[in-house]
């Protein structure tokens, strides 16, 4: 089953905003388990080597599929990925289909690595070259290259890569007065304009470096305060220590704190999140350096190298206005976040609730709480299990919401706890509905999404549905919501997509609920979150049988 991606490039690729908090998202990931490893030159060592591993192990054809299970108990079972093993891939999709799971796309895989998104006027490319070896790494603004991968395609020694990265964290050099990091958090246009000045002015064979590196490594040099700190450095940073045109940026504070932010076009949550599991489970099972290891004795000053820029007085007044703006924008987010702990998944499994109906319950229950309405949702869903399949949207406002969200807030005393737990179920079943038609391509924002893009390429004359207020609104996504859930992520999070709406990143652990919200000056996350909160309370009151407290 072939879903048509080929639109859905384009919306990205055609925006012309900065991709820096309208689009690209970021993960964090838990502090490796042993605390001495988490040393931010070890931890960059080992990190960087699993994934040039995951790399290889992709390029080689030998990563395994990751399986969508309508079912699980049927098909996440080790009969069933023996079985799939041996079934061609032409067919394997038929074997899938017997038991409700099904081999999720990986088309998106290739553009993991030694890409990059170039600033083109109207429309953006994307660029892939993998013949490329080396690695870019970022810090206090500078760039720097160095191969880690050899000719024939193995990885350099990792007490190797060790000592260039430790070469790199002991450049004493200040911070670059014209940081050309800025450029890339500028309107598309505007960058797509001063980068052909700058690969003009002498700089093409730098930029190309950029461009084709396996990815990019980030060193901070700064540890991180607290989980909030965490999510504005890795989410936007200062602007200076990032390429945010990268397919992604591996980043590593002082104390080790890592993450991955990522470009949206290429690729969705589902490729970047498998990405990062794969090196979690290597960088700390299977670690290449040990923090008593010794870097090995060669001479960094030839292995790596140093990129510099030609900028003229056009590039520098460009650098100064993109920082200007991005500095200005930076200021008016707000991040902020919950740990709910009075349960999670395993709790909530027990009471036959889907564990995301219940969150996303939470989320219209504190929308009505705070600005008396009800208001267009936006919950991502991947359909990967078509081929080249990206995501689909699940509507979780509806009629079934918004009655239990009116009960819950206006009106407690008037329902017994078993009406509650009756609404709530409701709420569940139609979710489940939703997210499944979401899943298998039913949903309807991809279809409207595709018939509008087709009128447009054959030059017909928008349908007056497009035109329709409600169109509009339901468009206009004032809670943004998206879920991922890994043990080896600490917190994940993306900006507000409208200004007047919130960004909400969330997760139901096993025996915990975790939910990190953003918003801009017309809205107000911590207010957003404390109403979170009351609703998960109030929810888990009514499935305890206990009086809603107004």
């Amino acid at each position: 089953m072939m879903a048509s991606s080929g639109p859905w490039f384009d919306m990205y690729l055609s925006a012309r905003d900065s991709i820096v908090l309208n689009f690209n998202p970021f993960m964090a990931f838990i502090p490796d388990p042993k605390s001495e490893y988490n040393d931010q030159l070890t931890r960059a060592t080992n990190m960087t080597v699993s994934a040039i591993r995951f790399l290889k192990t992709l390029r080689a054809g030998l990563l395994e599929p990751e399986v969508f299970h309508l079912n699980p108990a049927k098909s996440d079972t080790d009969t069933f990925k023996r079985l799939i093993r041996f079934v061609p891939s032409s067919l394997s999709w038929y074997g899938a289909y017997l038991v409700n799971a099904y081999p999720l796309d990986m088309s998106q895989y290739f553009r993991l690595f030694n890409s990059t998104r170039l600033p083109k006027p109207i429309r953006d490319e994307l660029f892939t070259n993998e013949k490329a070896r080396h690695l870019l790494v970022l810090r206090k603004g500078h760039f720097y290259v160095f191969d880690v991968l050899d000719q024939d395609g193995n990885i350099v020694g990792a007490s190797e890569i060790q000592a260039h990265l430790k070469y790199i964290l002991s450049d004493s050099s200040p911070a670059p007065e014209f940081p050309l990091a800025y450029l890339t958090t500028e309107n598309r246009d505007v960058w797509a304009e001063l980068r052909q000045k700058l690969a003009s002015g002498g700089n093409e064979e730098a930029l190309r470096k950029v461009d084709s590196a396996v990815f990019c490594l980030c060193l901070d040099d700064f540890p991180i305060k607290d989980l909030v700190h965490l999510s504005h450095n890795m989410l936007h940073g200062d602007g200076t220590n990032r390429w945010f045109d990268k397919s992604f940026n591996l980043i590593i504070a002082k104390d080790g704190t890592a993450a991955i932010h990522f470009e949206h076009a290429w690729g969705d949550g589902v490729a970047v999140l498998r990405f990062l599991n794969e090196v979690f489970k290597d960088s700390t099972q299977a670690p290449a350096v040990t923090p008593q290891s010794q870097p090995a004795r060669t001479d960094s000053s030839v292995a790596v190298q140093k990129l510099n820029f030609k900028l003229n007085d056009a590039l520098k007044t460009g650098i100064s206005t993109a920082k200007e703006k991005f500095d200005a924008t930076v200021k008016t987010l707000t991040v902020d976040l919950i740990q709910f702990q009075r349960g999670g998944k395993e709790f909530l499994k027990k009471q036959k609730l889907s564990p995301d109906s219940v969150a996303q319950l939470a989320f219209q229950m504190a929308f009505l709480r705070q600005y008396g309405q009800t208001v267009a949702t936006y919950e991502s869903c991947s359909t990967a299990a078509f081929k080249h399949g990206r995501t689909e949207t699940i509507r979780p406002a509806s009629i079934f919401t918004k009655r239990c969200s009116q009960a819950f807030v206006r009106e407690p005393s008037k329902h017994s706890a078993g009406e509650l737990q009756q609404m709530m179920t409701e709420c569940s079943t139609y979710h489940g509905q939703l997210t499944k038609e979401a899943a298998m391509g039913q949903g309807f924002d991809r279809h409207l999404f595709a018939l509008r893009y087709l009128a447009a390429a054959k030059g017909i004359a928008l349908p007056e549905l497009y035109l329709d207020p409600a169109y509009g609104q339901i468009n206009h996504n004032i809670l943004s919501t998206s879920t991922l859930n890994s043990p080896a992520v600490n917190i994940g999070g993306f900006a507000p997509v409208v200004p007047d709406g919130f960004g909400i990143g969330y997760a139901v652990h096993d025996n915990w609920i975790g939910c990190n919200v953003s918003s801009y000056p017309g809205r107000n996350a911590r207010e957003f979150l404390q109403c979170v909160e009351k609703a998960l309370e109030d929810i888990f009151d009514a499935i305890e049988g206990k009086c809603i407290k107004t």
